[in-house]
């Protein structure tokens, strides 16, 4: 296969930190608070691998985790608050569930993590809005998106965070909504991938044929690499950086296909460094945090593999906003 010589393939990473904010309406703590524990051990892992590995990346931070104690954080809520149909999306119902500051509530505050991050070379904090807001559940208004980001915004500024990117919860994106982005700065998001599997939907429309045929193409090829061109497309009014794979967590349950998880990893990864392309793989923290030496493993050997990328194809590490300000510097 011949190598693209135009310009050099690439990695983004992108993860989104976003700890209870960002599943207390699917789990309770009872069911899910080891994992959020064990992302506080992740991260600072994955920060010293990206450091070894020279890997640059986007930590997409929902607003409520930075701050410092919960007074602060009552004293900086956005005005609109969203209206949704389904109220339990809602994080503003639970606020009497938060406790004074992270050592007593290490569930909902990550400012502690925020320094740690903007420490460690190369990697940018984005956006993850304000409040795990859903752009696509039914009853939330453009308005209401607006009051969020600008909320997101104003605390990420006090923590001397020039917001630049931005990652949808849970990918529900919408064209209005990136007008509001634009309008306030920011240059970059992560869209989907280009398969029907990986549509922006709600919550409500997640038909399981589209999870069973997810799950299986973690470990076969059967949507194809979802990389791409580093290009500027005039349809979108920031720059759209899709994923190209989600990294599922180990599984103890599905411990003999890991070398085909790997594998389909691999295999995407050599596919963007011999035709020039990007590949963008991005996680949650929490994924890893049960299993965390396992996942920690696994994590290393692709960046293993990149390295060996690097020499032979030039490959490069790059983080959303780097890989938008490269494509507004070609199209100026």
């Amino acid at each position: 296969m011949e190598t693209s010589m135009t310009q050099p393939g690439s990695l983004i990473v992108s993860l989104d930190f976003e700890l209870n904010w960002g599943v207390h309406d699917v789990f309770s703590l009872e069911q899910y608070g080891a994992h959020l524990l064990g992302a506080r051990k992740a991260i600072p892992r994955m920060l010293d691998l990206f450091k070894q590995y020279e890997v640059h990346a986007t930590w997409g931070v929902v607003g409520l985790l930075c701050f410092v104690t919960k007074q602060e954080m009552l004293e900086n809520l956005p005005e609109l608050k969203p209206s949704y149909r389904e109220s339990y999306f809602s994080p503003y119902e639970k606020l009497d569930r938060v406790g004074e500051d992270e050592s007593m509530d290490p569930f909902h505050f990550g400012a502690s993590f925020l320094r740690r991050i903007a420490e460690t070379p190369h990697q940018e904090i984005g956006s993850h809005t304000f409040s795990h807001f859903y752009c696509l559940e039914e009853g939330q208004t453009v308005e209401e998106f607006e009051a969020d980001l600008i909320a997101c915004k104003n605390i990420l500024e006090k923590r001397h965070v020039d917001m630049k990117s931005f990652i949808f919860p849970r990918n529900q994106t919408d064209h209005y909504y990136l007008e509001i982005c634009k309008k306030h700065g920011v240059i970059s998001y992560r869209g989907n991938e280009n398969s029907w599997v990986y549509e922006a939907s709600n919550y409500g429309q997640q038909h399981p044929l589209k999870r069973a045929t997810r799950l299986v193409d973690h470990y076969i090829n059967l949507t194809g690499h979802h990389t791409y061109k580093l290009e500027k497309s005039s349809q979108n009014p920031i720059i759209n950086l899709p994923a190209s794979r989600f990294l599922r967590p180990y599984s103890k349950k599905m411990k003999m296909l890991e070398y085909f998880r790997l594998i389909r990893i691999k295999n995407s990864l050599t596919y963007a460094a011999k035709k020039g392309e990007i590949y963008h793989l991005w996680w949650h923290p929490h994924n890893f945090g049960l299993n965390l030496d396992e996942n920690m493993r696994f994590l290393e050997r692709i960046f293993e593999h990149v390295e060996m990328l690097k020499e032979r194809y030039s490959f490069v590490s790059l983080n959303m906003k780097e890989a938008a300000q490269k494509i507004q510097l070609e199209h100026h």
